[in-house]
């Protein structure tokens, strides 16, 4: 996998971690180093690990799948992309005040906007891809995004929230159908 596609790939994946990171700076009443980096620590090694256990999961049975793999990737990236945006759109209930440095409350958000992550690992095993240097710039990504995100959302408040993760489930999209059309044209 190209390093542009793969850093694509990272910063779609890293677009819920970001807007969680957003809506945490919105939310923190005052911002430190320490409270950012720990958001994106979690953010960043959730992101990081996930991919691998779905490239894992995925190389298991990737022999049974060769004629169908990059319509399974381009599936799972459609629907992650899908979901990104529909969950754009939900409205939010005003009593959804959370703590984002609590501990397991952060360990949930980590987990929930790695989940896609998990999903876009199993299809880099069906693509035959080495899956260190995607794991790798996913999660430093998301770190870097997350880290910035906290301070941005401290800063201008939910403005982005929204955008971030349209363009986000987007980029997913965009990936998934050019995985898709470039598997279908290839020559025999």
């Amino acid at each position: 996998m190209e390093l542009v596609n793969i850093t694509c790939l990272g910063l779609g994946l890293a677009a819920d971690a970001f807007a969680v990171s957003l809506s945490s700076g919105f939310v923190i009443q005052r911002i430190k180093f320490n409270k950012a980096l720990k958001i994106a620590l979690f953010f960043g090694i959730f992101q990081a690990i996930m991919p691998l256990i779905g490239w894992l999961t995925g190389l298991s049975f990737r022999e049974f799948m060769t004629n169908i793999d990059h319509w399974i990737a381009f599936i799972l990236l459609l629907g992650i992309g899908s979901k990104m945006i529909y969950e754009a759109y939900k409205e939010m209930d005003d009593d959804d005040k959370f703590n984002p440095l609590d501990t397991y409350t952060l360990l949930a958000l980590a987990i929930a906007t790695s989940i896609d992550a998990l999903a876009a690992g199993l299809g880099l095993s069906l693509l035959k891809t080495s899956i260190l240097l995607p794991c790798t710039l996913i999660g430093l990504i998301t770190f870097v995004l997350s880290f910035i995100g906290v301070f941005i959302g401290h800063k201008f408040g939910s403005i982005f929230n929204k955008k971030i993760e349209i363009i986000g489930g987007l980029t997913l999209i965009i990936i998934g159908s050019k995985i898709l059309i470039e598997d279908l044209i290839k020559p025999i």
